[in-house]
């Protein structure tokens, strides 16, 4: 075998195909891997537009396997490891390709084409510079050829649009330039190690051997070895006292963590967690010689690794301030503050700060996070922003003035995507944007308790005990009584689902309760006397309204806004610039990027994603034809709006309709688009990322004993009190014969108690599966591809289509194929009528889990990449 370094536009160069032959599995990296891949590629690309000299990115390696050379000279190759990163470089390619054509750059898009994607002189498969496996391909090629289903739902499709996506809101942020650079980034700076097998080499031996390997040195490992290596006199010593109780301390993951930190505090904002052994063996080199100089560098980490358990343990703080934002931040759940946190603890420690002083610099960082989660702006950036922010920091307070105001000077400088929305934003956030739809559940969980603990209760609420849930006042689906209120209140030409719509999710209609199942779409007046009897002061002050509608709702998010200023202080310069776009048409862009060709949604359902109205949504993109997939938004019963216009230059495209059932959207015969292709919001909120439209999922936890009972009961009380007793016995049935086959029920602990069928499997750790949702009180089925794309065996495409298949040959469900990685749904009566053929999809589901099991490596050896 020969290895060498190249780049990726140097492996791919002249007449070349890379096949992934059939014992591959297929191409399976989501948004985590993309956007990581992604974030490496934008810190080289600063490099070069900031002017400074791009160091190459290791991205991996491939192995590859001489094949046949084909007619022509055409040398193919086939890949045995590493389809994944090479298949994910062509996608962004032919994404860059397609940017490059929407602006109207063909020369740059047929360089690409040319010279990247395709063999120019070569026929049918041949011409394809990558010929990825047969459940792949078609995918592939409908992207690399731009037929209409490119982008289709699925991994190959998914990949597609997440780079279009980033493509063009990159360009439209930093302009032309940029674009230029990120293909440049791809083409030259992106290194591989091609590893080439000999003729003869059993390249399947060699693909077992990779797969199956032990697990290797981790980067604080290797950074232990060079160090001790470094210490042959003072080694023993240095290790029973200062490594091993640090190791022991924080243990291997954080032991890596703190590795990382302490080269970012240091100064090195463009640190990678990846490659802290050869960064800190870089910065180490020169004291190698010195024992001295290398025990007291071990000292000090160490003495940052009792700092390091203060943050991720805030309990272990003395100091009351300090103690009380720092539990703050734990449960907000993100490390990225973690940079300035280990500065200011530095800074406590040694006496340049006072405790209280850096309580006030954190609670100014917590602000930053906590209003663009207000204002839907999104995390891209917030990562680079904290690991910039110690060297800025430091620069600021040499200035002048406390480390506090420092820490507010740097986040309140608007660059790049640093923005701290002002007050203004804030308050227009809190009464119109969906919140229930904004960050992590456990960030609006914090959010919402902060507010609960400002009123200053004389007997607060111990929140380690209290089983609080966020909970809507106005459900999210109500019963009739609540649409005869909103009628009452809608304006001309508004109908009460629409105002519901607009309402349910905002800040001013949630609260904390224990009391999520009893309060369930009750109408208000049963609320209240629950809402009254609650500790909570917030629950006491809604029950003691008259009415809950769009008035009282709208009045309590005043309220609510501000103490929100208050309680997070904003930037300095508290104006909002004249040219500052507001969010929401940022990610309507974006949901219009990753809608799956073969889909359609309305201005209805992107107004409910970015927290505006249906006519606001409609008045923009009729201002901007140009963006990217509006031909895709129709009118609520899902036909073209009569104002639809193509932009300049696309009008030969003729009949939206045409174009969308060339995608595969089926319209009927007057002009309606079938409903099962519509994206909701809650669709388009998890194909732009969006953690907080995350749908229920089982509470496992909960799974024996008198809670799991309970849970049962109510599953089952609220089916019989809201659907037909044939329906109820139908899906009875069903879950019995579930049950006969050795599976389990788990249920939801939202207000309508969902139940998930569910296989509970072995092996290290537990896991479990479960293919569909029931929901007794809407009346729906939902089949969760959308969890199951991520754990195996379901995490293979083939086998999820497989399953789609097998449920659409069941009469009356249709799922649309471009709904694949979502959570498409049927009615509950289609479930219950059809009792044998769907114990017949349940029983298969079964067999392939129970098949897949049996042949789980035993060692946990890793999946073929």
């Amino acid at each position: 075998m020969h290895a060498h370094e190249t780049t990726f536009s140097k492996l791919v160069n002249g007449e070349t195909q890379f096949q992934v032959p059939l014992y591959q599995r297929t191409y399976s990296w989501e948004r985590p891997e993309l956007q990581q891949l992604w974030d490496d590629v934008l810190e080289v690309v600063d490099d070069k537009l900031e002017g400074r000299p791009p160091a190459a990115h290791f991205i991996g390696s491939v192995v590859l396997a001489p094949e046949r050379v084909a007619a022509g000279g055409m040398q193919r190759w086939l890949v045995v490891d590493g389809q994944q990163r090479l298949t994910t470089l062509m996608l962004a390619f032919t994404a860059l390709r397609d940017h490059h054509r929407a602006r109207g750059r063909d020369k740059q898009a047929s360089r690409i084409h040319d010279l990247i994607l395709v063999n120019g002189y070569q026929d049918g498969n041949d011409h394809y510079r990558l010929l990825p496996t047969q459940a792949d391909r078609e995918a592939f090629v409908a992207c690399v050829e731009s037929l209409p289903k490119a982008g289709a739902a699925g991994n190959v499709g998914g990949a597609y649009r997440f780079f279009l996506a980033a493509l063009t809101e990159g360009e439209e942020a930093a302009g032309e330039e940029w674009a230029s650079a990120v293909e440049s980034v791809l083409r030259d700076f992106l290194t591989i190690v091609s590893i080439t097998a000999a003729e003869g080499d059993n390249v399947y031996r060699i693909f077992e051997s990779i797969n199956n390997t032990g697990v290797g040195l981790s980067q604080s490992d290797l950074l232990r070895n060079y160090l001790f290596m470094c210490l042959p006199n003072r080694g023993e010593a240095v290790y029973r006292n200062l490594w091993l109780p640090m190791q022991e301390l924080l243990g291997p993951a954080r032991l890596e963590l703190l590795v990382w930190l302490d080269l970012v505090v240091g100064g090195d904002n463009r640190a990678k967690q990846s490659e802290i052994y050869r960064d800190q063996k870089k910065r180490l080199e020169p004291l190698s010689s010195d024992e001295a100089a290398l025990e007291a560098e071990i000292a000090r980490l160490y003495v940052r690794a009792d700092r390091l358990m203060r943050i991720v343990e805030p309990e272990r703080e003395s100091a009351p301030a300090l103690r009380e934002v720092l539990e703050r931040l734990a449960r907000w759940g993100s490390q990225m503050h973690y940079p300035l946190t280990l500065l200011l603890l530095d800074r406590v420690d040694d006496g340049t700060c006072t405790p209280e002083e850096a309580a006030t610099a954190l609670s100014y960082a917590e602000s930053y996070m906590v209003r663009r989660l207000f204002t839907g702006h999104s995390t891209t950036g917030n990562n680079r922003t904290f690991m910039e922010l110690p060297k800025e920091v430091d620069k600021e307070a040499e200035a002048g003035g406390s480390i506090a105001q420092a820490v507010r000077r740097a986040l309140s400088g608007k660059t790049g995507t640093r923005v701290w929305p002002s007050d203004t934003w804030v308050r227009e956030a809190v009464h119109r944007r969906p919140f229930y739809k904004s960050g992590r559940s456990n960030q609006r969980f914090e959010i919402l308790r902060r507010f609960e603990e400002s009123y200053g209760a004389s007997e607060p609420v111990d929140y380690t005990k209290a089983q609080l849930t966020v909970e809507h006042v106005l459900p999210q689906h109500p019963a009739q009584q609540w649409f005869d209120l909103l009628a009452e209140e809608a304006a001309e030409g508004e109908s009460p689902e629409e105002l519901h719509t607009q309402l349910v999710h905002t800040l001013g209609n949630l609260t904390l309760s224990g009391d999520n199942a009893r309060l369930s779409n009750h109408p208000f007046r049963r609320k209240q006397e629950i809402l009254d009897s609650s500790a909570l002061r917030m629950n006491q002050r809604i029950a003691a309204e008259e009415r809950w509608g769009r008035a009282e709702i709208s009045a309590r998010a005043e309220e609510l806004a501000d103490r929100a200023v208050r309680l997070w202080p904003g930037p300095i310069d508290d104006v909002v610039q004249a040219d500052d776009e507001w969010a929401g048409w940022g990610e309507l862009r974006q949901a219009l990027l990753s809608m799956p060709a073969g889909t359609w949604t309305t201005y209805g359902d992107l107004a409910a994603l970015i927290g505006t109205h249906a006519v606001a949504v409609g008045g923009h993109i009729a201002t901007r034809p140009e963006l990217h997939g509006a031909y895709r938004v129709l009118m609520a019963d899902g036909k073209i709006s009569a104002g639809f216009r193509w932009p300049d230059g696309q009008t030969s495209l003729g009949d939206p309709r045409t174009v969308l059932e060339s995608e595969g959207v089926p319209f009927d015969e007057w002009g309606r688009a079938r409903r099962s292709y519509r994206l909701t919001a809650a669709d388009l909120a998890t194909l732009v990322g969006k953690d907080g439209f995350e749908d229920e999922a089982p509470a496992q936890e909960a799974a024996a004993g008198a809670e799991s009972e309970s849970a049962a009961g109510r599953f089952e009380t609220l089916l019989r009190d809201n659907q037909t007793p044939e329906t109820v016995e139908g899906v009875l049935a069903a879950l019995r014969f579930w049950e006969e086959q050795g599976g389990a029920h788990d249920y939801g602990r939202k207000s309508e108690t969902s139940c998930f069928p569910t296989l509970h499997l072995g092996g290290r750790p537990a896991r479990s599966l479960w293919p569909i949702a029931l929901y007794p009180v809407t009346g729906t089925v939902e089949v969760v591809f959308q969890y199951l794309k991520r754990r195996p065996p379901f995490d293979d495409e083939l086998l999820r289509r497989e399953l789609m298949a097998r449920l659409n040959q069941v009469p009356g469900i249709d799922l649309a194929e471009a709904k694949l990685d979502l959570r498409p749904s049927f009615p509950l009566e289609v479930f219950a009528e059809h009792g044998k053929e769907i114990q017949e999809v349940l029983e298969w589901f079964i067999l392939t889990v129970a098949l897949a099991e049996a042949r789980r490596p035993v060692d946990g050896g890793r999946e073929a990449t």
